[in-house]
């Protein structure tokens, strides 16, 4: 019963939604106030009143989430008369509801509703941010494979592939790759790499991508000569990881990338399934 008066909510609140000649989503708090069971409009302006303080509060700016407009109405007479109205943000509604009187039904349940939103907001930006650690593991490991090549072609074997790997990782962490292995509690026979943050993987990936540039256009021929090249560019995004308050040996472990794989491809086949399932 209350997943249909959510629904139903769900359904009128975004009914009323309208957008600026910007492409902006805005509410009016006109249509608001009944949609919440207020009856009067003083009433309903103090729960704004509320909400505003609510905004100033959390550091945003409340002329950007509420603003003045004025609304025709119909009279009696066939004429028309301006009163006053409010242009709402989605988070203005939010405010709202969370200020508003809790003993009526209709706040009880936007509240409920608004939780709902908030998570399923919280839930999409978690697994971007999770799509794309997938995303700069999956460049990495195909920079990687590219550099070994390089190795290949220019030396004459790719033996020392992991060697100048590790060389890199010493200079990018100021330690080992083992000493980090053990720092970040990376299991037996794991890459170090799918432990690692989204902005490690993208400073290793730049630091080799320019070490294929520099072999391939110096046309370093030896192990020692790639080798001083990687570890000279691991050493200028250490630094400017540095420069700008981030420091590569002081980042905790991410999770585990291959579980982070697969809840990703467990949530596409219950979003298959269930579209709604975003909300569980």
């Amino acid at each position: 019963m209350k997943s249909d008066i959510i629904r139903n909510l769900t359904d009128t609140f975004e009914g009323h939604a309208q957008q600026t000649d910007g492409g902006i989503e805005y509410w009016l708090a006109r249509d608001l106030q009944h949609l919440l069971g207020y009856t009067k409009w003083d009433n309903f302006l103090n729960v704004v009143s509320k909400a505003k303080t609510a905004c100033e509060v959390s550091g945003h700016e409340v002329a950007d989430h509420f603003a003045d407009v004025g609304k025709m109405v119909d009279l009696g007479s066939g004429s028309q008369r301006e009163i006053p109205d409010i242009m709402l943000t989605r988070y203005a509604c939010y405010l709202i509801a969370q200020n508003g009187d809790p003993s009526k039904s209709q706040i009880a349940f936007a509240q409920t509703y608004f939780a709902i939103q908030t998570r399923r907001a919280e839930l999409i930006e978690q697994r971007v941010l999770e799509a794309e650690r997938v995303s700069a593991r999956k460049k990495l490991t195909n920079t990687e494979k590219e550099l070994s090549g390089v190795i290949f072609e220019q030396t004459g074997g790719n033996q020392d592939f992991a060697l100048i790997r590790s060389k890199g990782d010493q200079a990018l962490f100021g330690k080992t790759t083992r000493a980090m292995k053990a720092q970040w509690k990376v299991p037996s026979g794991r890459p170090l790499a799918d432990f690692a943050p989204t902005i490690i993987l993208k400073a290793k990936d730049f630091a080799t991508e320019i070490t294929i540039h520099n072999a391939r256009e110096k046309g370093m021929r030896s192990e020692a000569a790639i080798s001083k090249e990687h570890v000279t560019n691991n050493q200028a995004v250490r630094d400017t990881l540095i420069n700008r308050g981030i420091r590569p040996e002081s980042l905790p472990a991410a999770e585990d990338l291959k579980k982070v794989e697969r809840r990703i491809e467990s949530d596409k086949k219950k979003s298959n399934k269930n579209p709604d399932s975003l909300e569980a």
